[in-house]
Formats: C-alpha cells, structure tokens, sequence
C-alpha cells in the first residue's frame, strides 16, 4: 500500500511539475522562435508543434497522470492482494529519474545542444536534433523500464492468488 500512496504523491507532484513548465511553451508562442524558421522547419510544424518543449512537458505530464494510475491500482491489489511495501519500488524510481530526465534533456536540453548547434531545432541541423532525439528517448525508455518493471509485479502479485 505504501508503494501505491508513493506512486500518487510523486505523479502529482510531477503533474503539477509538468503544467507548470507547459508555460515555457505558451512564452515561446508568445515571445515567438529565437532563430528564423526555415523551410525545412514549416514542412514538419505540425509533427514538431512549432515548440520544441512539446514532446517533453507533455512526456511529463502523461507520464505523472501514468503514476497516478499506477499508485491507485497498488492501492487497490492492497486491499485484495498480499503485496509487500518492497514490491514496486524500483519501478517507482525508475518512473521518477525517467520524468524528471525527460524535462532535463528535452527542456533544458534544448539549451545546451542550441549552445553547440545553433539554430538545430530550426534549421535543422540533423547531428545536433539527433542528440537532443536520442538524450529524450532514453529518458523515455527509463520511464517505460519503470512502467514494464510495475507490470512484472502486478503479474506476480495476481498469479499468486489465480
């Protein structure tokens, strides 16, 4: 049960977490792109939602809700299963460090790879979009490893009793 009530108050957190940095694309709408938008750029707009926080508050955001799910349902095995307060709590730091992970590379990532590929996200420079692509999906893949990981133990947890 314990598991369950972690998994709640850290998908909150992140939930809140994840609304708050979603103003950083609502300033970027209104502030508009730092470097000119190139043709190039106008031909993926709808794919990219001509922001390039997108992909990551919105990670954020679904995967806290994610959590939520997650800590409801190891609420609800407690009341019916024997589950031990060990059970999940890998998959739950895995779930944090892969959000949090996520915000790094994808938000303030941006930064660091525009600092050394000017204009990448625009323009695009394919090796420096490659790295900031690559440094979010195995952020990503953190957070699904966590995901899989609470899957193996609500397996475990149910075949016990079936």
């Amino acid at each position: 049960m314990q598991t369950g009530v972690r998994f709640i108050r850290w998908g909150l957190g992140l939930l809140v977490f994840g609304i708050f940095i979603g103003f950083g694309i609502i300033g970027h709408y209104i502030k508009g792109a730092q470097y000119a938008t190139g043709d190039m750029f106008m031909h993926n707009v709808t794919l990219w939602f001509a922001c390039p926080w997108t992909l990551a508050v919105y990670t954020v955001q679904g995967g806290s809700v994610g959590m939520i799910l997650i800590g409801t349902m190891y609420l609800a095995l407690g009341r019916s299963f024997q589950v031990p307060d060990r059970e999940g709590q890998t998959s739950l730091w895995l779930c944090i460090a892969g959000l949090i992970c996520v915000f790094l590379t994808g938000y303030v990532g941006y930064f660091v790879v525009d600092h050394f590929w000017p204009a990448f996200y625009y323009t695009p420079v394919a090796e420096g979009k490659n790295v900031w692509l690559v440094a979010q999906a195995l952020s990503i893949a953190l957070y699904w490893l966590g995901v899989i990981g609470v899957l193996l133990n609500v397996r475990k947890v149910t075949h016990q009793v079936a």
